[in-house]
């Protein structure tokens, strides 16, 4: 019998994850011209627990700045501005309803910005508004406020933010529900996705409320219960150590990954779709294509119950970085090259049959 010092080892990976920690936000840092060069032109060290608060301010304000001006409209649609307040709190938002759905929509996709972006800026860089206008449905943009998170950052690494009922999940939600109530839209035609932060709110949304969201699009995101502050945020951004809360709701996902993501490493996108396997149908149809498009190849695995019921489609596009794949330049943290990440989302949406 072999004994282990389990103290020891648990004060061994806590050291281990916040010095991963610590690098990402030195590396990001650097990226920016941030960090303090070393005589060996690296990164300065610095305590991770010391610095990350004030690492965080500091690339807040490095990032490229998002767009402040509203897309444009077209004749007969409307972008418009609201609030909305519950016992959890209130946030304020924008909604696009499409000319082509002034009579009625075909659906609700609720569209979680990340770090730093707008939702005037999200709209603009996933170009979702010009999908709406085609395909009839209506976009609803949250908006974080600085207020609750000086980043503009969905606070998906807060645990009292990861649970029904309360918390920036129970705002979010019943946004959407109200949005939906007024527009008579169905529970399985109402959507979220988000990119970053806001991926890793949408996934806890679908996790929390698959009452209201029938699937969920993550973007460069993390796996639900992934961290419980903002330490373990960053070391699970360098890549998953260790097990995430479990998930207890079945909700198809679309997941989407850049292989050259230095700031969400894609493990992270790869333990999402372990979640969903995990507590999916015990039986699935499983097949992976490979292909290129707008110069970036990518790979994707698509999941099928035995009557065709999509579950899960996980695109890796290869060489994609922390951005929006097949974006529009108009808006922060996107790619015109690769797949139309927006697109294929609303394709999965709505591909599904209605109840």
């Amino acid at each position: 019998m072999k004994l282990f010092n389990t103290g020891a080892m648990h004060r061994v990976n806590n050291d281990a994850r916040l010095t991963a920690a610590n690098d990402l936000v030195q590396r990001t840092l650097a990226q920016h011209g941030l960090a303090t060069p070393t005589e060996h032109g690296e990164a300065s060290e610095r305590p991770a627990m010391q610095s990350i608060s004030d690492l965080l301010s500091k690339l807040g304000a490095a990032v490229s700045q998002p767009a402040s001006s509203t897309p444009d409209i077209p004749v007969g649609a409307r972008f418009l501005s609201d609030t909305f307040s519950c016992p959890a709190g209130s946030r304020s938002f924008r909604t696009y309803i499409p000319s082509s759905a002034t009579e009625s929509a075909r659906g609700v996709v609720a569209m979680l910005h990340g770090c730093t972006q707008t939702p005037e800026d999200f709209a603009a860089g996933t170009g979702m508004n010009r999908l709406a206008e085609e395909h009839r449905f209506i976009v609803v943009y949250p908006a974080q406020s600085r207020r609750n998170n000086t980043q503009s950052c969905w606070n998906w690494f807060s645990r009292g933010d990861q649970r029904r009922g309360a918390g920036e999940p129970a705002i979010l939600a019943g946004m959407v529900q109200q949005v939906c109530a007024t527009h008579g839209i169905a529970k399985d035609r109402t959507f979220v996705a988000g990119l970053s932060a806001g991926a890793a709110m949408a996934v806890i949304l679908g996790e929390t409320y698959p009452d209201v969201f029938a699937a969920v699009g993550v973007h460069s995101g993390l796996a639900y219960g992934s961290a419980k502050d903002v330490a373990s945020a960053f070391a699970a951004m360098a890549g998953p150590t260790g097990a995430p809360l479990p998930k207890k709701s079945q909700i198809p996902t679309i997941v989407f990954h850049g292989t050259s993501d230095a700031t969400v490493h894609p493990s992270n996108g790869e333990a999402v779709v372990r979640q969903v396997q995990d507590i999916g149908p015990g039986q699935t149809l499983e097949t992976v294509e490979q292909g290129s498009h707008g110069g970036r190849s990518y790979s994707v695995l698509r999941a099928t119950t035995a009557d065709g019921e999509p579950t899960l489609e996980h695109w890796t596009v290869s060489g994609l970085g922390h951005a929006w794949s097949g974006g529009r330049a108009e808006g922060s943290y996107t790619d015109s090259k690769g797949p139309d990440a927006s697109a294929e989302m609303v394709r999965f949406f709505f591909q599904r049959k209605e109840a």
